[in-house]
Parts: C-alpha cells; sequence; structure tokens
C-alpha cells in the first residue's frame, strides 16, 4: 500500500530503508504536533484544559526523542551531525561548520 512516505517504489526498497522512512514520517508527524499543541497552549484561556495539552505535548516531546534516537542509531552520519551541533555551546552555525566535512566526508 504506497504513501507519501516513499518517493521509490516501496516494493524496491529494502525493509531497513521502509522501517527508517516509516520512523522518519512518524518523526515528523511528532514535530507537527508538537507544533500543534504550542499554538493550543498559546491561546487556551482555561487553565485546566491548557494544563491537559501541556501534559499531551510533553508526551509528543518524547515520541520524537525516541524516534529521533532510532534513527541516529542506524545512521552515522546522523550520529555524526547530532553530536557536534546538540547540546553544544556557541554558535549553532558555526557548530554546524565545523562538523560539515566530517557529515558530508561520511
Amino acid at each position: 500500500m504506497p504513501t507519501d512516505q516513499y518517493h521509490e517504489p516501496p516494493e524496491e526498497l529494502s525493509a531497513e530503508t521502509r522501517t527508517f522512512a516509516r520512523v522518519v514520517t512518524s518523526l515528523q508527524e511528532e514535530a507537527e504536533a508538537i507544533g500543534w499543541y504550542e499554538q493550543r497552549i498559546s491561546l487556551e484561556p482555561d487553565d485546566e484544559a491548557r494544563a491537559i495539552m501541556e501534559v499531551a505535548q510533553q508526551e509528543e516531546f518524547l515520541h520524537f526523542a525516541m524516534d529521533l534516537e532510532f534513527l541516529t542509531r542506524r545512521n552515522k552520519k546522523w550520529q555524526t551531525a547530532l553530536r557536534g551541533i546538540l547540546f553544544k555551546d556557541g554558535d549553532i552555525v558555526e557548530n554546524k561548520e565545523a562538523i560539515e566535512d566530517e557529515v558530508e566526508g561520511g
């Protein structure tokens, strides 16, 4: 059953690539849900409703993190990029530039 997550014929892709694509799609959906909750929370006047939405958004953060970790464990270039940029002090763009050759070179 084809979906928008594939840009090549799914039957020609390896099982690993199809799984990777599914989890990338899940990561995108989690990020989208986080954004939706952020908008709702920012406008919700009812404290109890807002609190419920905040809990739901926190769950999406965890789902996003799990998807990202799954994908990162299976892609060395992602591992390199994330280690070079995430949770680093300093300018984000400069951190990217410092790690760029290593990521592009593989």
